[in-house]
C-alpha cells in the first residue's frame, strides 16, 4: 500500500467515525424525544473532566527538582488560566499558553 493510499484510508475511516458520532445520538434518542437528564448532566460535566485529565497528564512528569524547577510549566499554566479568565476563550488561551511555553523551553530555560 502506498503512502497516498494509506493516507486516503485513514481520512476515510476518520470521516466515517466522525459521521457516526454525529448520527448515533439521533438514532438513539430520535429527533423529537427528550434527552435524558443524565445525558444532559454528562454533557455539562465531561468537558471539564477532560480538561482536568489533560492538565494532570501534562504535568505528571514535571519535576520541581529539575534544571528549570518547573518554571516554564507553572508560568504557562498561569498564562492559560489568566487568558481564559480574561477572554473566556478556550482555544485562544491554549494557543497563547502553548506559544509561551514553547518560547520559554526553546529560548529561556
Amino acid at each position: 500500500m502506498t503512502i497516498f493510499n494509506h493516507a486516503m484510508v485513514i481520512i476515510l475511516v476518520m470521516g466515517l467515525v466522525t459521521f457516526a458520532t454525529r448520527l448515533l445520538p439521533v438514532l438513539i434518542f430520535g429527533r423529537g424525544k427528550k434527552v435524558p437528564d443524565y445525558i444532559m448532566y454528562l454533557g455539562k460535566v465531561v468537558p471539564y473532566t477532560a480538561m482536568g485529565l489533560l492538565i494532570v497528564y501534562c504535568l505528571k512528569d514535571v519535576s520541581i527538582f529539575g534544571e528549570s524547577h518547573a518554571m516554564p510549566e507553572i508560568i504557562a499554566l498561569a498564562i492559560v488560566s489568566g487568558t481564559y479568565l480574561w477572554k473566556r476563550n478556550t482555544i485562544l488561551s491554549v494557543v497563547v499558553g502553548t506559544i509561551a511555553y514553547m518560547i520559554m523551553v526553546q529560548l529561556i530555560f
